[in-house]
């Protein structure tokens, strides 16, 4: 079975803390070759580094999500604390980081700060940056425009076919969850589509958004393969060419990240 990559996943939520090595388990199974778990509080960072140290093929990210940008000073996290826990050899990843204005928990000033400051260290150590962007989309594309030049993608994309060409004109790719699936999702399914398979990549997102036929449960890595069917079918395009395109783009974004 060829191999896919699930690269935004969460493993280090209590979601999964009963039965993570079945999880891992699924998604190996599912042929889900490797998962990268994403950082959300720099506190956060030694558990989920220990959940990749115990798991060949998880990788993971460090970063402040856009909801704690104002948790225990975060905003003022600078990009130097963020690029000595890069020192991690499995840290492969800067984020997730980016623009949340539709729940809006931490003010909007800071979250760009915050955002600034990630790219800042991305383009440090040359991780990509993991871009989360939600009803932000004129100040999401004001930022990549003015800082362009730095690696990364638009993770759980559901924004407008500008965002994500805004995105690609800069060069970076666009990762697809199992909202995809989702029947009233039809707006993103017709930005999918136009999307040049050389940006694709998939993610879960776990626990959170599983895709159809599981919409409602929670979400895993191994779920990971439904989105993709799903895509590959939407695109007019073979499961296996899907798979090789988003796994050749996961290891040019994620190039920490051994073949």
């Amino acid at each position: 079975m060829p191999m896919l990559i699930d690269s935004h996943c969460h493993l280090n939520f209590p979601d999964f803390k009963n039965d993570l090595d079945d999880v891992i388990a699924r998604a190996g199974a599912a042929g889900i070759g490797k998962m990268v778990s994403i950082c959300t509080k720099l506190e956060e960072f030694a558990e989920i580094a220990a959940i990749a140290d115990k798991y060949p093929n998880v990788y993971c990210s460090v970063g402040v999500h856009p909801h704690d940008a104002d948790e225990k000073n975060a905003a003022e996290v600078k990009a130097e604390d963020i690029i000595k826990l890069t020192s991690y050899p499995k840290c492969v990843g800067i984020g997730e980081t980016g623009l949340d204005y539709f729940y809006e928990h931490s003010p909007r000033e800071e979250q760009k700060i915050s955002f600034l400051e990630h790219i800042k260290a991305g383009r440090a150590t040359g991780l990509p940056v993991i871009i989360h962007t939600r009803d932000a989309e004129a100040d999401t594309i004001e930022i990549i425009k003015q800082q362009s030049g730095f690696a990364g993608l638009l993770h759980c994309f559901t924004s407008s076919y500008e965002v994500a060409k805004c995105g690609m004109d800069n060069g970076l790719y666009v990762s697809i969850s199992g909202i995809v699936t989702f029947k009233n999702a039809v707006d993103l399914r017709e930005t999918v589509k136009k999307i040049p398979l050389e940006f694709l990549l998939v993610e879960t997102d776990s626990p959170f958004l599983a895709p159809l036929p599981h919409r409602g449960k929670r979400c895993e890595p191994a779920f990971t393969r439904h989105t993709a069917d799903f895509i590959a079918e939407l695109r007019g395009i073979s499961k296996e060419e899907l798979e090789e395109a988003t796994t050749a783009n996961f290891h040019k974004v994620f190039n920490k990240v051994p073949v």
